[in-house]
């Protein structure tokens, strides 16, 4: 009698679970076709090319190359067109200087779409932060954004780039097409690596390069994210391998920053070290910050 009432129990907890699942499918649906129409109305003053009603414009782009696609349409669409990935995320693609002035000048709330794909890696800061959190932490960045501050970077930012056109005359001289892509990301992090970091020159050793490819991995992950509208949805994409490749990459940005942040905070520690850093021609990035949340702890005098 009891495994009978037992296995009743069962079956009737599993109908509650299957009824409440699809009531909470049924929800989450009539919440994205009312969010669609919202998108629809909004960007309805704008023309675009066909859609399919359940990959958008996603097929065509992956046929075609969705920077050649995009190209093709900005011939057919003059000023700007919409842009479906999918059946729920839609983008305004803007391309004439006038109708973006008019767009981002009208002060709108972030979309949260594409910076939720990301927000594993860059965490909830400044970029997608909005009202009295946002000034907050920009209040917090100010200094760093003087002009007196960012000027002696151009030297930083030419001197790296002088080092990737050097490489680019040795490849030259072999009168043989090469890729510039990877010398211009090595560019790109060797720039940021000096003026948020410090880091002197030397080449990347294996901690950056490590960083770097890190980087690239997340970048190409959450591009294509993007355009596989199947992987919009958190629970379906961390269970593919690429979902898992991006979580590997994040833990591998997260922690060369956190090593990168620990050791200069221990550094600051040192009388001898703090002269060092105000004795330099600029100050990097971290620097600035360490010592801007320095002095908001300290207590003002009356």
């Amino acid at each position: 009698m009891v495994p009978i009432l037992f296995s009743m129990s069962l079956s009737r907890l599993g109908l509650w679970a299957s009824g409440l699942i699809l009531a909470l499918g049924f929800l989450k649906l009539i919440c994205l076709l009312v969010r669609r129409q919202s998108l629809a109305r909004a960007m309805d003053s704008f023309t675009g090319p066909p859609t399919h009603w359940l990959f958008g414009h996603a097929l065509e782009m992956q046929q075609t190359g969705s920077l050649d696609k995009v190209v093709s349409w900005t011939h057919q669409f003059p000023y700007a067109h919409q842009l479906w990935i999918g059946p729920f995320l839609g983008f305004l693609n803007i391309y004439e200087p006038d109708y973006a002035k008019a767009v981002y000048s009208r002060g709108d709330p972030k979309a949260p779409d594409p910076y939720d794909f990301i927000l594993p890696w860059i965490g909830n800061g400044l970029l997608v932060l909005h009202g009295p959190k946002w000034f907050q932490h920009r209040k917090l960045l100010t200094p760093a954004f003087h002009y007196d501050v960012l000027k002696p970077y151009v030297a930083v930012f030419a001197s790296s780039t002088r080092a990737m056109l050097d490489k680019w005359e040795e490849k030259a001289r072999e009168h043989k097409s090469f890729d510039i892509f990877c010398d211009v990301g090595h560019m790109a992090l060797d720039s940021l690596m000096k003026c948020t970091f410090g880091k002197q020159d030397g080449g990347l050793g294996h901690r950056e390069s490590s960083y770097y490819h890190a980087v690239y991995n997340l970048t190409v992950l959450t591009q294509q994210r993007l355009q596989e509208f199947l992987y919009h949805n958190d629970f379906i994409y961390w269970l593919t391998p690429h979902g898992r490749r991006f979580l590997r990459a994040c833990q591998v940005a997260h922690d060369h920053t956190d090593q990168v942040i620990r050791e200069r905070k221990a550094a600051l520690q040192d009388a001898k070290e703090q002269a060092k850093i105000q004795n330099r021609r600029h100050l990097d990035f971290l620097d600035i910050l360490l010592g801007t949340q320095v002095s908001e702890r300290l207590p003002t005098s009356t």
